[in-house]
């Protein structure tokens, strides 16, 4: 019974974001808390949910303070000269953008933490995709994948659980794994380049000239528009719009709070904002370097770094308290949401893991493998790791369930190093979990529905994981 509501649960809530009929912060919360009561559980649900909490705190700290961090980094310009060369390279080309995005994503991984790969990938390419109209989806679907596939580094976490489930050497796990991960790498690329092309054929090819030209007519044009509605000379012209509309609560002014909210993020081209500090810029570097040296080499817990590097980017950038205040005020926002969605996500995790759900459904899947497959157990515990690692965490999984899989496979003769390899394969799909908390930073500073992210990337990402698994039986490596 416990199976099925797990299913049950996790079904229905992928259904309803998908759909657009919940919030995700709604349907994580509501939807664990009445399972909850259906398996009969509903007086222990406080006590779930101060677990889950717990557990998630630290990180829900530390995504607050790397928003702010980086959200400082962006308004003093640090990214500007990023944004500037991806631009002068893809000379306003789709196409190259979306490649761009991959490249970027990947190489930022390197550091080992997705949210702080989503948080400087998003910062640089945002601005690219709005200037361009480019599909914002596509930002964070080939984002989260290249994360998902760069995720496998020995200090990204899976390989390390991997190998302490199953007392093995992480490099003996990675190492044999580079061929294969390296053709996942490359199936991203070309998928980003085919994305890339199709958003190409729908927007065309503009130079970077030509895109500010257009802003600038459009600014025109939208102060034409509102000179005449001021006079009332214009009423006629306007096609009876009222003033409401100029006012911002409409989309087609170019004032008030909602162009604002639609102008955010061009921020990261204005040459002529306020915020900008360029005798700071080595600075503001140099901060940003030893800040993410000192998170790979763990000199302290990322939420302490990130809080001390953000206390410390505020007073230097911006020592007048008015001014902190007001860029804590410009983040408040992205702060929020990205908070609220892991607390939110500390309910759905603490009602599967308090209630038993994750073990049930763990056994279960164990269970219902044939006997047959035996000997191939290698090739199905890289099959199951598309599902399991993106319904549930990777310590769920890695601690869980990978070595229940490896005794199966040993009874079998299969080796524990091809069973910790195959592990890997579903990392681009997990990175896209929704019990993921760094995919609430992507969705959120990109501005994206989760519903809709979810939609375009599962696809791609399992077939990102399937070319992975196809190579490492090919190379002979799982």
């Amino acid at each position: 019974m416990l199976t099925i509501l797990g299913f049950a649960m996790i079904a229905t809530f992928l259904v309803l974001i998908m759909m657009k009929k919940m919030s995700p912060i709604a349907a994580l919360v509501l939807i664990p808390a009445l399972f909850c009561v259906f398996v009969g559980k509903g007086a222990h649900l406080g006590d779930y949910v101060i677990d889950g909490v717990t557990s998630l705190a630290p990180t829900a700290a530390m995504l607050m303070f790397a928003i702010v961090y980086f959200g400082v980094m962006i308004d003093v310009g640090l990214f500007d000269p990023i944004v500037r060369g991806i631009l002068k390279f893809a000379k306003a080309d789709p196409m190259r953008i979306v490649v761009g995005t991959a490249v970027l994503a990947a190489i930022v991984s390197l550091d080992g933490d997705g949210s702080t790969t989503f948080m400087i990938t998003v910062s640089a390419m945002y601005p690219l995709y709005k200037r361009l109209k480019m599909s914002l989806v596509v930002l964070t679907g080939v984002a989260a994948m290249a994360n998902g596939v760069m995720n496998t580094l020995p200090w990204g976490g899976p390989t390390a659980r991997a190998a302490t489930a199953l007392k093995l050497d992480a490099s003996d796990i990675f190492v044999p794994m580079i061929p294969a991960l390296l053709v996942g790498l490359l199936f991203v690329f070309v998928l980003s380049y085919v994305l890339g092309l199709r958003e190409r054929k729908r927007l065309g090819v503009l130079t970077l000239d030509e895109v500010l030209v257009e802003e600038k007519e459009k600014e025109k044009e939208k102060e034409t528009e509102t000179v005449l509605v001021g006079t009332g000379a214009g009423a006629g012209a306007g096609q009876g719009t009222p003033p409401a509309d100029s006012s911002g609560s409409g989309s087609g002014s170019g004032t008030g709070a909602g162009a604002e909210a639609e102008d955010d993020g061009f921020q990261g081209l204005d040459p002529h904002r306020a915020t900008l500090r360029p005798r700071l810029y080595w600075f503001n570097a140099l901060l940003t370097v030893v800040l993410l040296t000192a998170m790979i080499l763990e000199w302290l817990p990322i939420p302490v770094l990130f809080l001390l590097g953000a206390a410390l980017a505020l007073t230097v950038n911006f020592p007048r308290i008015p001014d902190q205040r007001a860029r804590l005020a410009a983040h408040a926002d992205n702060v929020l949401n990205v908070s609220g969605m892991v607390f939110a996500a500390a309910v759905f995790t603490g009602v599967l893991q308090g209630t038993g759900m994750v073990d049930s459904m763990a056994t279960w899947m164990v269970d219902v493998i044939p006997e047959g497959m035996g000997p191939h157990m290698a090739l199905v515990t890289g099959l199951l790791s598309l599902p399991l690692t993106y319904f549930m965490s990777n310590d769920g999984f890695y601690f869980g369930v990978l070595p229940v899989l490896a005794e199966a496979g040993a009874a079998h003769g299969v080796s524990p190093l091809e069973m910790a390899r195959a592990s890997l394969v579903g990392q681009p799909l997990h990175m896209s979990s929704p019990l993921v908390p760094a995919v609430y930073v992507l969705v959120g500073m990109a501005r994206v529905d989760f519903g809709d992210h979810t939609r375009f990337v599962v696809k791609w990402a399992a077939a990102t994981c399937l070319v992975i698994l196809g190579a490492g039986i090919l190379f002979g490596i799982i």
